[in-house]
């Protein structure tokens, strides 16, 4: 193990034995909200610390491991033993040591959250369209693998078939909350542009086009923090829904368009059967949206104290090609070529999403070995 990660695990040693002592303390405990801070600060703690423990004690295992197997003296039955001992805590410390770099990396505390996912067509006209549908599908897909439930907020559909717009919304289970391991953690390196190349339907000469779409992935705020809003801000207009929803969707005010005055930002909903239901779907995506505003200034901030990871995850950032005719993706940020395309367009995007984990991981490391 490097040494700085070692003087990391020894601070939270010491930080434990802090926290009990707090923990003990009769103010703190009469302090219901620092008390429960400080009570999940431990439990984070105290499960590093017990897996650093048990990694110093099978250093020592190792070491006499290995004392006894260079031992002359001894026979070839303990020097067997000796072997399988070693094998067997190398093995198990190779595990220790992956689990105890992860645990020590910055947590994104959004990374638990559901998310909505913000498709938009671009460069390429109608082709464009269409593509934005594909990518809905295929991200619908991916979640559906995942078990995670997928609802569509709002849509403007393109005449030939795909979207101009559309906005899902992505929720995951209590399981990926309890772990961490939430829809946004999954999704947020998709924000940025997707470019394909492909022979559109539309080409009568078989000629390869490229266009493009730009997708935002946004964690959903908690309930507490939508009230924020001051509603003195927001400007509500209603308007009949159009496309195919429908006799009552279609003889109705009943889409909703909301816009937050100070900021110009607007969300809108249009698929709800009734005004209250659109109100308060818009409302939610309008919140994701001014809290990704302020994510994404403060972001732009540390960028420029500090490289950025993968991206700053702007819409202008071309961040992937889909290249049909050879059937290959193509992730710039870390040049990842995958000859799978349209298995991960049926939703297999378990590689890519694994691959920017990882990437990510690595670079956070390497900034707390500078840091020391």
């Amino acid at each position: 193990m490097k040494p700085f990660l070692r003087a990391r695990l020894e601070r939270y040693a010491v930080r434990l034995s802090e926290l009990d002592f707090l923990l003990s303390r009769e103010d703190i405990m009469r302090d219901m909200t620092q008390f429960l801070v400080l009570s999940r600060e431990h439990s984070d703690v105290a499960q590093l610390v017990s897996r650093y423990q048990r990694y110093v004690l099978r250093e020592s295992d190792l070491a006499a491991a290995r004392a006894l197997q260079a031992d002359p003296a001894v026979d070839a039955d303990m020097a067997e033993m000796a072997q399988e001992e070693i094998a067997s805590a190398e093995a198990e410390l190779a595990q220790l040591h992956a689990e105890l770099q992860r645990m020590l990396l910055p947590k994104d505390p959004d990374d638990a959250r559901n998310a909505f996912v913000e498709i938009r067509a671009g460069t390429g006209g109608d082709e464009s369209a269409l593509f934005a549908g594909d990518l809905l599908r295929m991200y619908m897909r991916y979640c559906e693998r995942r078990g995670w439930k997928t609802e569509i907020m709002s849509e403007s559909p393109s005449e030939l078939g795909g979207y101009k717009e559309v906005v899902l919304r992505v929720v995951g289970q209590g399981s990926d909350v309890a772990s961490g391991s939430g829809v946004y953690g999954a999704l947020k390196f998709e924000s940025g542009g997707h470019r394909v190349q492909r022979v559109p339907a539309t080409e009568t000469q078989g000629r390869i086009h490229t266009s493009a779409c730009t997708v935002a992935v946004l964690p959903e705020p908690d309930e507490q923090e939508a009230i924020k809003i001051n509603p003195a801000d927001l400007r509500i207009d209603t308007y009949r829904a159009s496309g195919a929803g429908g006799q009552h969707i279609n003889k109705t005010d009943s889409a909703v368009r909301i816009t937050h005055l100070p900021t110009g930002i607007v969300a809108e909903c249009q698929d709800g059967r009734s005004q209250h239901s659109n109100k308060a779907q818009a409302l939610k995506v309008l919140t994701a949206r001014i809290h990704e505003k302020d994510r994404s200034e403060r972001a732009a901030k540390d960028a420029a104290e500090r490289k950025s990871l993968i991206g700053s995850g702007d819409r202008s950032d071309r961040i992937r090609t889909y290249n049909f005719p050879q059937g290959r993706l193509t992730d710039h940020r870390i040049n990842l070529t995958l000859y799978k395309l349209l298995a991960i367009m049926e939703g297999d995007l378990d590689d890519v999403v694994q691959a920017l984990q990882a990437y990510e991981a690595a670079q956070q490391l390497a900034e707390l070995e500078v840091a020391g």
